[in-house]
């Protein structure tokens, strides 16, 4: 009984500023951060593929709205359960999701057209939605930075040479399509790979979190 009784106590691990352990709340966390990530991915590689197959279609152009404000929402779910030590940038990722996102509320109801058309006749609409990929982008970069995964680190400068080069006119049509069908494909990698990781190490260094957290305190 004592032995199958410790068996249930959670592993203790050791970190920077001291032990901590990993509680079913940390768990679930994680879970639900990967969820977000994925349903973004698939949101994202659905629409990327119906822009490349049948682009010109009008119903085509109205149901990429939604996928958008799907994708966007997934998106903010993981930027609200990712775990990031310095906590200004955290912040700073939350605050660029909340910009685009109010931006592309303002020009989805302003516009006649649809959210992508619109976008597309007018780059610099970007300057407000695009705070919204600047937030997906500090992702790609924190798991980057964190896990050395190949596909984030293709998709961290691609993502604003992609949308920059297309706001000055630098790609040419095809050149567009291939970079964006390469973004979705490399974002269903990055959130797939995501769900056979293991969960601790999305937590992180708790300790570090708690040292960081007294530091604010004091201060």
């Amino acid at each position: 009984m004592t032995q199958q009784l410790h068996s249930l106590q959670p592993e203790v691990y050791q970190g920077q500023f001291g032990e901590y352990t990993i509680t079913d709340s940390d768990r679930i966390g994680v879970i639900i951060y990967r969820t977000g990530l994925m349903i973004a991915a698939l949101c994202f590689a659905v629409a990327t593929g119906l822009v490349l197959w049948q682009g010109n279609n009008p119903l085509v152009l109205k149901a990429l709205t939604p996928l958008y404000f799907c994708f966007w929402l997934a998106l903010g779910v993981s930027l609200f359960t990712i775990h990031i030590y310095l906590a200004i940038l955290h912040r700073a990722l939350q605050l660029f999701w909340c910009i685009g996102g109010v931006a592309s509320v303002i020009v989805a109801f302003q516009s006649p057209e649809p959210l992508a058309l619109t976008v597309y006749h007018q780059p610099l609409t970007l300057l407000g939605i695009g705070f919204t990929f600047a937030a997906i982008t500090g992702i790609y970069f924190k798991e980057a930075f964190c896990f050395n995964r190949m596909e984030t680190k293709l998709l961290t400068p691609l993502v604003p040479l992609l949308l920059l080069g297309f706001m000055v006119g630098i790609w040419s049509a095809m050149n567009q399509k291939f970079l964006l069908f390469f973004w979705a494909i490399q974002f269903l990698i990055f959130a797939v790979r995501k769900l056979f990781q293991e969960i601790p190490s999305d937590i992180g260094d708790k300790s570090v979190f708690d040292y960081l957290h007294a530091k604010r305190a004091e201060a």
